[in-house]
């Protein structure tokens, strides 16, 4: 930027017609912008031909600044721009923004160099790629688009979302930021994690999350190889996409109580499904249902393709429609026997260790978010100006945003434990020892992210309920983090879940 100004100059500029301002040492030409400001023509005229700044910080993010850029005209003369201009990739400078062991001066006996390249790799990908189609889709609430799955697909941050395994050996990862065989399930929560902090809820599930708890319930169940590696590269490829079909409008946490059937037909070779599921996510754009049902043998689990007989209708819910929100009707569905995952009547077994991955998966985001709100919380109460001072200058704001940062980081902790526990268990060690801890963490973390939202919308005040604007994330995460709480099993749930799961493992002899 070379043009150089006065502030004498810019003071002239000081008429409904003519509105110049200064910004942070910058000047803005905001004369043709008028109009178009959202917050009107009114307030624009009160702050021509002065310094802004505080005004604006006191309205705005410096990202609405990066946005009307082209509507800078230079410096002020002999002066410096004091705000953080981060650039896609970078880590925030905010307090506990970040994860501890993110921090250059801390040190963790979890992570080593290559979760660290990776972290770098993802957050510039989700920065550059992800982040902007979130917020779009988030608003129009259409579904994601094929450009973005292919760029995942192509750069195996789509297999990354299945976890460790097979799938990712000899892959191109994010241009060689990671080996395959040493992806870990450190690796697998970055990713997740890093794709939640586009801060865009609806989009977030909207994201093939589908995808990656359906496709893990066939890369271990389905016991035909030649059909197991066909879904697997069709998905990965972005070419074909899959969900994971379970919940009924009759049975939600209720597994058990599900309605849907198959029936064999008399040649013994195919099944036929009838029946409904409801608040399927990605359904209305998937090619694959992974369908629990009931056969002749009890509770199983089928790979059902797309085909007339089955109909999809979109659900509106809380958040953005962006994440394919579906009722689906199987109407004698046509389903090959080798489509079984699993054994017949072995169907119990597949759903219930297979949500392991899922509700881990769940805690990492939800975990997230809480960290982003504290990140949002930390900002706002710096740069709100009340009765003449910040609001960080009150105590009360102190003393929530410290609970806050005390639940983000607890739940931090506790998640990682569990990811370590993972990384030295095979799969049916996870199911057996892992259900309990697992659920107990869901339940807690989606009950402090209440907490969190509460005490978040209370420092926002009308804008933690406004859609958009300085109070985005926060109203967002007060509105969607319900969903981690309910998606996947509910906490009363899962609570119970963990005891009974303790109950089990408690000692024959009375102590």
């Amino acid at each position: 930027m070379s043009v150089s100004l006065t502030r004498e100059e810019v003071a002239k500029h000081n008429t409904e017609e003519d509105i110049w301002t200064i910004i942070d040492h910058k000047v803005y030409d905001l004369s043709d912008f008028i109009d178009a400001h959202p917050g009107g023509s009114v307030v624009l005229a009160q702050i021509a031909g002065t310094d802004s700044t505080e005004a604006f910080y006191n309205l705005h993010r410096h990202e609405v600044l990066q946005k009307y850029s082209s509507l800078c005209l230079g410096e002020v003369e002999g002066e410096k721009s004091e705000i953080a201009d981060p650039q896609p990739g970078d880590l925030s400078e905010v307090p506990y923004a970040e994860p501890l062991w993110l921090k250059p001066e801390s040190a963790s006996p979890y992570y080593n160099d290559s979760h660290r390249r990776l972290q770098k790799a993802m957050r510039k990908f989700t920065d550059e790629h992800v982040t902007p189609e979130a917020r779009e889709k988030e608003d129009d609430g259409t579904f994601i688009s094929q450009e973005l799955i292919d760029k995942m697909a192509e750069t195996n941050v789509l297999a990354m979302r299945l976890g460790p395994g097979k799938h990712l050996h000899g892959k191109n990862i994010l241009g060689g930021v990671v080996d395959g065989k040493e992806f870990d399930y450190f690796h697998d929560m970055i990713v997740g994690q890093e794709l939640a902090r586009p801060a865009a809820r609806g989009f977030q599930d909207g994201n093939m999350a589908g995808m990656a708890i359906s496709l893990t319930a066939v890369q271990q169940w389905l016991w035909d190889e030649e059909l197991k590696q066909k879904v697997t590269d069709e998905v990965l490829s972005g070419k074909k996409k899959m969900c994971l079909a379970v919940t009924e409008a009759f049975a939600g946490s209720d597994v058990a109580g599900i309605r849907t059937t198959a029936e064999l037909t008399e040649d013994g070779q195919h099944f036929l499904v009838s029946g409904t599921k409801k608040w399927i996510t990605n359904g209305m754009f998937s090619d694959y249902f992974v369908v629990a049902c009931k056969t002749a043998k009890g509770f199983s689990v089928l790979l059902v393709p797309r085909s007339e007989a089955v109909e999809t209708k979109l659900i509106k819910t809380s958040y953005s429609t962006a994440a394919g929100t579906t009722y689906i009707q199987f109407d004698k569905a046509k389903v090959p026997v080798k489509n079984l995952l699993g054994r017949e009547g072995q169907g119990f077994e597949v759903v219930m260790s297979n949500f392991n991955h899922e509700r881990w998966m769940m805690c990492g985001g939800v975990i997230r978010w809480m960290r982003l709100v504290v990140e949002e919380c930390l900002k706002w109460s710096h740069q709100r100006i009340v009765f003449g001072k910040p609001l960080i200058s009150q105590p009360v704001i102190r003393q929530k945003i410290a609970r806050m940062i005390s639940l983000a980081e607890s739940n931090q902790a506790w998640l990682e434990q569990i990811t370590h526990q993972m990384n030295n268990m095979t799969y049916a060690q996870q199911s057996k020892l892992l259900s309990g801890p697992i659920a107990l963490l869901k339940s807690h973390a989606t009950r402090c992210a209440h907490d969190v939202a509460d005490d978040a919308t209370n420092i926002f005040g009308g804008r933690g309920l406004t859609r958009g604007g300085m109070g985005r994330v926060v109203e967002m995460f007060h509105r969607g983090y319900k969903f981690d709480a309910i998606l996947g099993g509910t906490e009363e749930i899962l609570a119970d879940l963990g005891v009974r799961q303790a109950m089990k493992q408690m000692p024959k002899a009375r102590l």
